[in-house]
Parts: structure tokens; C-alpha cells; sequence
């Protein structure tokens, strides 16, 4: 199983965004060192999070590393430009010598459609037409398309080309069927986010995704799935949790009140860091036997752990990426029986 990361960039309010960023490559690079494989930034468009251009952070990323993959988690497709999209990840892929992911999803914000002119009553439409443009782009040779939310292609042919002969295109989803099973039949890999309540509901999500790679005449073995889940490990589970626990509240908290929420308590946090709840917090052997249970009922071939849920200690966030990929890693591996990676 492969293990990696995935972050917002989240910053406190008031913080400095280009020592918010710093931080983000120097995580990439202590992951890197880890042996993790792959590091992941998110695209969002608030004062809360960094990372507007996950493309930007993931060049620097790319200088400054060796060996781990590098994705978007998510680039949101719906609000843009599938030339860009691919122009961009084709150029962190040069960087990279051909580690560039893209990973792609309809975010759970909704600040970029207006930001960009978008009708958010198209939401839907937007994000099947960009992905099939997306895919055809991906093809290679000369692209002819054409669809309704953006000017046709005829015969275009799109520079620069990646240094991978096929760049993965990830597929990430939250809680929609229709998007797990559209991925599905596509034959694309998927990622699903599991931020909330019982990580088990989501078994009928991996169920329905290799059913509809089988109806789409995809091997369902060929074709890897990811759980993605809000992460933290420290080398003590009590002090894991309460490193967490502030950074963690705050954010629930601030986009809970956007939303409707109810503030979230101590007692419930707790809950769902207990063997049944959504985060993984918690020492390495507590966070790696969560995952192994994971694979039980899911059968992933990736793990992605959301790191620095909310504002943390930079200390604390690379202490718990050293742990991921030195302790946790090995260990997940050896309780499902998997080789460690070549």
C-alpha cells in the first residue's frame, strides 16, 4: 500500500500566507526523506487556506525533492480551464522527471464560481464537460473538441507534453454516488474523503466504484482506490490528541458556523478518534492498525493522511509526517501483508 499526504496549507487567521507556504515545501521535503509517496495540495480560494494555485506549490515542491509523487488534492476542475490544468501539471511533471498527479473534484467550497463568472446551477455539467476535455487532452496528438462552457478545439495541439507517457488522473470525491460512479466507468482512480462520522459508511462507496469499473470493461484490480482521512500521529496517542484537538476545533468551528453547524466538543472529537470514527489521531501503532482495519473493508491501494487539520505547531505537523513514514508505513504494510515499496 502506498501511504502519502495530503494538506490545504490551513493557516490561522492573520498568518503570513508566504511562510504558511515555506512550510508546506519543507513538509513535502521531510515527507520525501520519510519515504512517503506522494504529497498532495489542495486548491482553495479563502482567506483560511494558502493554496490557491496547488500547480505554483507543487513546481517549488518539485525542485526540492527527489522521489515522492505530486497531486492536487483537488484541483477544482468545474472553475477551470482544462488547457491550463494540463499545461500546468504537464510542466510540474517535467520538473519532476514524471511525479505529477492530477487529482480532480468539485471541491467543497463553492468561492471559485463566482470568483471566475461561474453559474453554480451548472455545477454538474461543468465538472463532466472539463473531464472529458481534460481526458481527451490527455490522449495526446491533436485535440478536437468541443462543448458548451468553453470554445471548441479543432486539431489544437497542447505544449508542453509531460515527461510521463500517461499522467494518472485521479478521480477525488466526498459523499456523491454519481461521482464514484462515474469514475468508475471511466477507469479512472478514486479517492474517497472521509472527514466525518463512521468511516465504515463509506464501504457501499467501494462497493458501487468496482461495479461500475466492471460495467465500464475496466479490471477493477488495475485500478487503484485511495482513503483519504484527517490525520495526526505523535510518538504518545493522548499527546497526538491534544495537539490536534485546538487547530482541529477551530476549523470545524469557523466553517461550521458558515454552514449551520453545531460547535463540535471535546467529547465528540474524541468519538471520532475512537476505533470507529474518521480520524486517524493517535501513536504510530494505534494510526497504522485504524488503516489496516481500513483495508479490511476497502481493499485500497493508497492511504493519503490530511495533515495539519487546522492551525498546528510546524514542529508537530513534521514530527507526525516523520512518524507516518518511518513507523506508521512499515507497519501498515506488514499487518496487511503487503511489500514494502521498491
Amino acid at each position: 500500500m502506498e501511504i502519502g499526504i495530503t494538506t490545504f496549507a490551513e493557516m490561522a487567521p492573520g498568518a503570513d500566507p508566504g511562510e504558511r507556504l515555506s512550510r508546506v515545501v519543507e513538509e513535502a521535503e521531510t515527507a520525501d526523506r520519510a519515504g512517503l509517496a506522494v504529497y498532495a495540495v489542495g486548491e482553495h480560494h479563502r482567506p483560511d487556506f494558502a493554496a490557491s494555485a496547488p500547480p505554483v506549490v507543487l513546481a517549488a515542491i518539485a525542485a526540492r525533492t527527489e522521489r515522492i509523487r505530486l497531486s492536487s488534492a483537488v484541483t477544482v476542475l468545474s472553475s477551470d480551464d482544462p488547457v491550463r490544468v494540463w499545461q500546468q501539471f504537464a510542466t510540474v511533471d517535467q520538473l519532476s522527471g514524471g511525479r505529477a498527479e492530477i487529482m480532480a473534484g468539485r471541491g467543497s467550497f463553492i468561492e471559485s464560481y463566482p470568483l471566475f463568472g461561474l453559474d453554480l446551477g451548472d455545477y454538474d455539467e461543468l465538472f463532466a464537460e472539463k473531464l472529458d476535455l481534460l481526458l481527451a487532452l490527455r490522449e495526446g496528438g491533436p485535440v478536437t473538441w468541443s462543448g458548451r462552457h468553453r470554445a471548441a478545439l479543432d486539431a489544437q495541439r497542447v505544449y508542453p507534453v509531460p515527461a510521463q507517457e500517461r499522467m494518472p488522473i485521479w478521480i477525488a470525491v466526498g459523499g456523491t454516488p454519481n461521482s464514484v460512479a462515474r469514475a468508475g466507468i471511466l477507469g479512472l482512480p478514486l479517492a474517497i474523503a472521509i472527514i466525518g462520522g463512521e468511516w465504515s459508511r463509506f464501504g457501499p462507496f467501494a462497493e458501487l466504484y468496482r461495479r461500475a469499473l466492471e460495467e465500464g470493461g475496466h479490471d477493477p484490480s488495475a485500478v487503484p482506490l485511495s482513503i483519504n482521512s484527517h490525520t495526526h500521529v505523535a510518538d504518545d496517542g493522548e499527546r497526538a490528541a491534544d495537539e490536534l484537538w485546538p487547530g482541529y476545533a477551530a476549523m470545524m468551528n469557523r466553517i461550521g458556523r458558515e454552514r449551520g453547524w453545531a460547535p463540535i466538543t471535546r467529547a465528540q472529537y474524541d468519538v471520532l478518534r475512537g476505533p470507529e470514527g474518521a480520524l486517524l489521531v493517535g501513536d504510530p501503532e494505534q494510526v497504522a492498525q485504524k488503516i489496516a482495519r481500513q483495508h479490511e473493508l476497502f481493499g485500497h491501494e493508497r492511504f493519503t493522511a490530511h495533515i495539519s487539520v487546522g492551525p498546528m505547531p510546524h514542529r508537530s505537523v513534521l514530527r507526525s509526517i516523520e512518524l507516518l513514514g518511518t513507523r506508521v508505513a512499515p507497519r501498515v504494510r506488514e499487518l496487511i501483508g503487503a511489500p514494502a515499496p521498491v
